[in-house]
């Protein structure tokens, strides 16, 4: 009976590991997002996280004459990238990132985790004079 039990809770213990890997550490997607740099911070009580939201260009909204901007909220788990993102606010950005099905609290609030920066420019403003 002893082992019986054993053999059970190993099982239930192998499974619930393995969702806890596929809702946390699985890579469901990944791309790259190109952007305004809205904000860029490190927050968190007990973890401290990087966290920052990219305004990308409009679309047409749902009444005419509108304009309806998306906003991408990311975490950065890289100290090296989360540098060079303190300095680029109002810049525009290209991030590659990876998404995951959940958030962990030391890695960040979003599911989005961005990995690297593909290129940092000046946003093109066209102003009529």
């Amino acid at each position: 009976m002893g082992r019986f039990v054993f053999i059970v809770v190993t099982i239930i213990i192998l499974i619930l590991g393995g969702i806890f890997f596929y809702k946390f550490y699985f890579v469901f997607g990944q791309g790259v997002k190109a952007g305004e740099l809205n904000y860029f911070v490190q927050k968190g009580y007990v973890f401290k996280t990087y966290e920052g939201k990219l305004i990308q260009s409009g679309y047409k909204g749902q009444r005419a004459g509108t304009i309806q901007s998306n906003e991408f909220q990311f975490s950065v788990g890289s100290e090296k990238v989360a540098q060079q993102l303190m300095t680029a606010s109002g810049r525009f950005v290209e991030l590659h990132y990876k998404e995951y099905l959940g958030a962990l609290p030391w890695r960040g609030y979003s599911p989005f985790i961005v990995d690297s920066i593909i290129s940092i420019s000046e946003p093109n403003r066209n102003v009529a004079p």
